[in-house]
C-alpha cells in the first residue's frame, strides 16, 4: 500500500491543519463539517422536491440541504480528537444545494393575467404592485401600450413578484437563470482566427 501525506486547511472559527492519509483514494482524518470529502468518497441523497413549487423542500435563502453518506471505512477526526468511523449508512454531513425561493406566484397565471386582463392592471395587482395596478386600471393599461410592455416584461421574467421571490414554474418549463458578472468573474480570452 502506498501512502501519501496531504495537509488540508479547514477554514472555520478555528483554523487548524489536519494531516490526512490518502490510501487508495479513501481519506482518513477529514473533518466532514468543515471541509468537503473528495467526490468519490461520499454519496448524497436526491433532494425531496415539493410537487407544488417544483423546488427542494425547506428552501430558505436560496439554499436547501441534502444528506450525504460517506463511503464505508471512512474515519473522521474532529478538532477535539474524537474519531468516527462510517459504515456507509449513517449521515456524515449535509451538503448545501442551490434553489429558488418561491412564495406562491405562478408564472402561468401571471402571463395569462397580463395577456387577457393586463389593460385592467390585474397582472400588477397579482404580482404585488397595487399602485401600478391602479394606475393601469385608471388609464386602461396606458392606452394599451403599457399592457403590451408589461406582457413582454412578465413573459420574459424581467418583472417578477414584488417580494423578490421567483415564479413557480413547471419543472420542465421555461426557466430563466440570471447570470451575474462582477469584477471577480473569470473571463476566457477570445481567440480570433
Amino acid at each position: 500500500m502506498r501512502r501519501k501525506k496531504v495537509i488540508i486547511t479547514c477554514k472555520s472559527l478555528f483554523v487548524k491543519k489536519l494531516i490526512v492519509m490518502v490510501v487508495l483514494g479513501i481519506c482518513a482524518g477529514i473533518c466532514l463539517h468543515l471541509f468537503p470529502l473528495i467526490i468519490q468518497t461520499y454519496i448524497c441523497d436526491d433532494p425531496k422536491i415539493d410537487n407544488d413549487t417544483q423546488e427542494p423542500v425547506n428552501c430558505t435563502d436560496h439554499t436547501a440541504y441534502v444528506a450525504c453518506h460517506p463511503a464505508p471505512n471512512i474515519t473522521c477526526k474532529d478538532f477535539s480528537g474524537n474519531e468516527t468511523q462510517f459504515t456507509g449508512k449513517e449521515i456524515g454531513f449535509y451538503r448545501p444545494i442551490e434553489c429558488r425561493n418561491v412564495n406562491g406566484y405562478s408564472y402561468k397565471v401571471a402571463v395569462a393575467l397580463s395577456l387577457f386582463l393586463g389593460w385592467l392592471g390585474a397582472d400588477r395587482f397579482y404580482l404585488g404592485y397595487p399602485a401600478l395596478g391602479l394606475l393601469k386600471f385608471c388609464t386602461v393599461g396606458f392606452c394599451g401600450i403599457g399592457s403590451l410592455i408589461d406582457f413582454i416584461l412578465i413573459s420574459m421574467q424581467i418583472v417578477g413578484p414584488s417580494d423578490g421571490s421567483s415564479y413557480i414554474i413547471d419543472y420542465y418549463g421555461a426557466r430563466l437563470t440570471r447570470l451575474i458578472i462582477t469584477n471577480e468573474t473569470f473571463r476566457k480570452p477570445q481567440i480570433y482566427p
